[in-house]
């Protein structure tokens, strides 16, 4: 009896201590790729978490949505990463000087997306879903090009076009930012 009750407390102890050590493995990883993460961006010049954006509003169908908007260099370059949630009708209007073929790709962001590209006639010429990445250090990640030359790219929760009934071919009222 006695050697039974000594075995089922080790085998309860044995796996105590391997769940709190996996419990701090996984904490270590996490904070070891958020350093990986700053480290690989720290050719942007700022920490990452210091870029901010301005407020602009985006006017379709008779309705308005408050976006965030990334016009600099660096602003297109962060975009949405490191977000966890993302507002129903929240998202990012990416504003680019010339007219030309663009392309994205979802590097440190973990939300699923649906992104507009958008004409200088402010028109929709594709609409495509985006998925999330899994981790901070996958570095084989798909891009996601436009079907002809863009000015402006909208990003919005994944679904987020088909739900408003915004479709390609449709035209923006108003970008003001």
């Amino acid at each position: 009896m006695f050697v039974r009750e000594f075995c089922q407390k080790s085998w309860v102890l044995i796996f105590s201590v391997f769940f709190l050590f996996s419990g701090l493995f996984k904490v270590t990883a996490q904070e070891e790729a958020h350093r990986l993460t700053k480290k690989r961006n720290s050719h942007l010049g700022a920490v990452q978490e210091k870029v901010q954006f301005k407020q602009g509003t985006i006017k379709i169908k008779n309705k308005s949505f408050s976006v965030e908007v990334a016009v600099t260099p660096e602003q297109h370059a962060y975009g949405l990463m490191n977000r966890l949630s993302l507002p129903e009708n929240g998202g990012m209007l990416f504003v680019f000087e010339e007219e030309q073929p663009r392309s994205f790709w979802m590097k440190n962001t973990f939300v699923e997306l649906s992104i507009a590209y958008i004409d200088k006639e402010k028109k929709i010429i594709d609409i495509q879903d985006m998925k999330a990445v899994k981790s901070s250090l996958d570095d084989n990640l798909p891009n996601y090009p436009s079907l002809g030359p863009a000015k402006y790219a909208l990003e919005m929760g994944q679904g987020w076009f088909r739900k408003n009934n915004i479709k390609v071919g449709d035209k923006f009222k108003e970008f003001s930012y």
